[in-house]
């Protein structure tokens, strides 16, 4: 029986209200053509009939895709409620938003946003009486506000400033020089740089890191060799130095910093997302060479200051909780490297500030952090305001004092001041947010996963929340490269929390919340691992009596995606609505777009191994839909700049999915135009996406949240 038949059928029986109905029997997927396309993987032969959906320039792309944003935006308007919803964030959403200030030169600047600006803005003032004035105003770089921000960086004096900026999301950047006393841009631009840095030697030029331009499509084209270039103002792109990468033995991402005693060049050269070689150049010797610290890719380093001839180094060699080590530089091999802080049975991340290091240690996803000395001798523990995510533990070697953020589920970003030597902590910027806190409560419960593993998750609602199983729950996680989702605050969910609902974040394996093991443990031919743990958080929701699955919703974006499209495909009756957002969604084919080849160290690839390749199609959400099911409610979401994830992923997902799925559930996929993979996207795009999100899964639930 066709879906039509299915609707009139219910109606018949009373099962559908009257809008609702309508609604179903409005929904007429577009056709998708399928083509002939068969690939053959270890010998055996698989059809990809939708692969001339990779080919984002093509008129029939650009077709199919306006096609289905006709039949999305047909059906989110007929939400009855959904204009509610969009009033009621733009109220929450408008506060003013400032971020920690920082000083260069004779000024203090800072970012800040009155409330509703698409982009937030830089500003600065001379001493702390100094009159405020706009430094840099990103929303007058385009009228929509899809121009954004993206890196920036002040020479050490303060008195020259390059910030990159992204158009309409794209990984690929346009930097531009400013001089900071007056505000008047440099002759100096550069084009097209991509994942990059900026990182300044002096007053005289700056490195930074990019691609030669791909053939094909700039959006979606394989980008595999990543090079590292030195600009020196007053000169020419074409002029620009080569500084490290070839093509005899390419590198994939290639990033640098200059120390900030201006005596080192630090470069880190890696092929995956975990793993990186290290090189250093003393740049007080006059052609001094590159030397290499780490020649091979098996751990991950950074260095973190330097001190005369030595490098602190904060590794995970033979340390998977992490570690911070010092040298010298005329020993800088491992077997040389001496222990300043040690691995603890906690995550480690450190940063330094005030010629101090600060420790912060992840305990089940929750922050706590020491202070030390340069020697690795502690100096005190730092006193948080509470249980939550802090950060910001960085600041110049000579500065006295230090701003960090403290937040949770329920505290929004809050920024206090910290003085490095006496330890105490003051308030320095708390956000005006129209929410409660005193309402509502987060706690942190553990479950059993498939294979016996323990997992935390940290549960989010109103005080007093009756366990009925009637409640809409939103069940978000992310579960890959070593990724830790510690407890933040988010405007939007406010509004999900205000209205009765649940909002649940699992910390599943893949993640770095408990360092190494616990990463390695949701990679390649472990990988399922990850869906086990989603699987078992949402069963436990539902036993417990939070929610039901007609009443639960699962979320997640980029690796967070791949998550929701597994999840969905294998327990299809899981859930009542699903978001898989960016996703990675073709694990068959992610490594041949962009910089896709770097992610296999978590995923492996279909051409390491049969082995690698059956496990793959096994789990990979474009492979896994089975005809004549009925799926979640779906909504997939993706962007046409995203060239991270690039959007094949999930316009070949979208078709089969409409193609496989039966039922009176819609599928459905909005395409943003204009945006990337999500960062520096304006803010009345992220607030219209949300609208949607929140209405898709209320009206699908049968919920009216304002009745």
């Amino acid at each position: 029986m066709d879906k039509k038949k299915l609707i009139a059928l219910g109606l018949a029986l009373g099962l559908f209200t009257g809008a609702q109905a309508q609604m179903q029997m409005d929904l007429n997927y577009p056709n998708t053509t399928k083509g002939e396309q068969i690939d053959t993987y270890w010998g055996e032969q698989l059809a990809d009939p939708y692969r001339w959906l990779e080919d984002d320039h093509a008129e029939k792309t650009k077709a199919w895709v306006e096609s289905q944003n006709k039949v999305t935006f047909d059906y989110l308007k007929k939400i009855p409620f959904r204009s509610q919803i969009r009033e009621k964030l733009e109220d929450v959403w408008n506060y003013e938003k400032v971020g920690a200030p920082f000083e260069y030169g004779d000024y203090t600047y800072f970012y800040r946003n009155d409330g509703l600006q698409n982009q937030s803005v830089l500003y600065r003032k001379k001493g702390e009486d100094g009159q405020e004035e706009v430094f840099l105003d990103p929303n007058q770089l385009s009228e929509d506000g899809t121009t954004s921000l993206a890196s920036a960086n002040f020479t050490k004096d303060g008195s020259l400033f390059a910030y990159a900026v992204s158009v309409a999301g794209s990984d690929w950047r346009d930097i531009y020089i400013m001089d900071a006393n007056d505000k008047t841009l440099l002759n100096d631009k550069i084009e097209d740089a991509k994942f990059t840095g900026i990182a300044w030697k002096g007053n005289e030029g700056f490195y930074y890191s990019t691609y030669e331009k791909p053939g094909g499509s700039k959006l979606s084209a394989l980008t595999n060799n990543h090079k590292l270039y030195y600009h020196k103002l007053g000169t020419s792109q074409e002029d620009d130095v080569l500084v490290f990468g070839d093509d005899e033995s390419p590198r994939r991402y290639v990033g640098a910093r200059v120390t900030e005693d201006q005596n080192f060049l630090i470069i880190t050269a890696a092929n995956s997302t975990t793993g990186n070689e290290l090189y250093v150049q003393d740049l007080r010797k006059n052609d001094s060479e590159i030397q290499p610290i780490v020649s091979d890719m098996e751990n991950t380093h950074s260095v973190l200051t330097s001190k005369g001839d030595e490098l602190l180094i904060f590794t995970d060699m033979d340390a998977p909780n992490n570690k911070v080590v010092k040298t010298s530089i005329d020993q800088l091999s491992p077997e040389n490297w001496t222990i300043v802080i040690p691995e603890t049975e906690n995550v480690l991340r450190a940063s330094t500030a005030g010629k101090n290091i600060f420790a912060s240690y992840l305990k089940d996803a929750i922050t706590h952090v020491k202070q030390f000395d340069l020697e690795g001798n502690e100096i005190r523990t730092v006193d948080l305001p509470g249980i939550g995510s802090a950060g910001g533990f960085s600041a110049k070697e000579d500065d006295e004092h230090l701003y960090y953020s403290f937040t949770s589920y329920i505290t929004p970003g809050t920024i206090y001041k910290y003085e490095i030597e006496s330890g105490e902590s003051e308030l320095h910027i708390k956000p005006d947010v129209k929410f409660n806190a005193e309402d509502y409560e987060s706690k942190q419960v553990f479950f059993t996963s498939k294979d016996g593993t323990k997992v935390p998750m940290i549960i989010t609602h109103k005080k007093g929340l009756e366990l009925d199983g009637s409640n809409p729950t939103l069940l978000y996680a992310y579960g890959g490269f070593g990724v830790s989702l510690t407890p933040s605050f988010s405007v939007a969910n406010t509004v999900w929390l205000e209205k009765g609902g649940v909002y649940a974040v699992p910390n599943l394996r893949g993640g770095g919340e408990y360092g190494k093991k616990w990463h390695e443990a949701g990679t390649k031919m472990q990988k399922q691992n990850v869906f086990d743990d989603f699987i078992a958080a949402a069963e436990y929701l539902i036993s417990e009596n939070y929610t039901s699955s007609e009443k639960l919703a699962i979320s997640g974006g980029s690796n967070g995606g791949l998550l929701v499209g597994a999840t969905m495909t294998q327990r299809p009756e899981l859930a009542k609505v699903a978001f898989p957002a960016v996703g990675v969604l073709d694990m068959l084919r992610y490594h041949q777009f962009t910089a896709g080849a770097g992610w296999a160290y978590d995923y492996g690839t279909a051409d390491d191994s049969k082995e690698m390749y059956e496990y793959l199609k096994n789990y990979s959400p474009l492979h896994s839909l089975g005809d004549d099911t009925e799926y979640p409610a779906t909504m997939v979401t993706t962007a046409d700049h995203d060239d991270r994830v690039v959007p094949a992923h999930s316009f070949k997902f979208a078709a089969r999915l409409q193609e496989a799925h039966t039922g009176s559930n819609p599928v459905l996929i909005r395409i943003e135009t204009n945006a990337g993979h999500g960062a520096g996207k304006p803010t009345s795009m992220i607030i219209d996406e949300v609208t949607d999100k929140f209405a898709f899964a209320w009206y699908n639930m049968r919920v009216n949240p304002f009745e």
